[in-house]
């Protein structure tokens, strides 16, 4: 059996295609067999104020198709050429396979995998800004 495997904490929330779904009191392991559901984890949800920075905005356009509050089709198009333009900035060979990945996903419209990938920037653009400012 195949799928998207989620490993739940007590409590933890997840929207499942706009549902929210909440974990009972112990940790749970649950398999997503639909392979076009639309799931974000809320603990990893990026508030519209805290989406202050390229990775962050791309971040958080993706999170919206996932929450159905944007269009996927038009945010595809959207959504690759701010990956182009992150790879301008991000020239190291890790960062460009996670681009890579990035947009490979959005093509195939798995915005899922596609914000998984971008999200593994943040770190990286955390420290190029505070190189910047320091």
């Amino acid at each position: 059996m195949s799928g998207l495997i989620l490993k739940l904490g007590p409590k933890e929330r997840i929207l499942i295609n706009q549902a929210v779904v909440e974990n009972g009191d112990r940790r749970a392991r649950l398999t997503i067999l639909s392979p076009n559901a639309n799931i974000l984890r809320l603990r990893d949800a990026i508030n519209p104020e805290t989406a202050n920075t390229p990775v962050r905005r791309a971040c958080y356009a993706t999170q919206l198709v996932l929450t159905g509050d944007h269009n996927p089709d038009e945010a595809k198009f959207q959504l690759l050429r701010r990956i182009e333009e992150l790879s301008q900035v991000f020239t190291d060979p890790d960062s460009r396979a996670n681009l890579s990945r990035a947009s490979e996903a959005l093509l195939s419209d798995n915005f899922y995998q596609s914000l998984k990938a971008l999200r593994t920037l943040l770190p990286r653009e955390d420290r190029l800004f505070a190189h910047g400012s320091g």
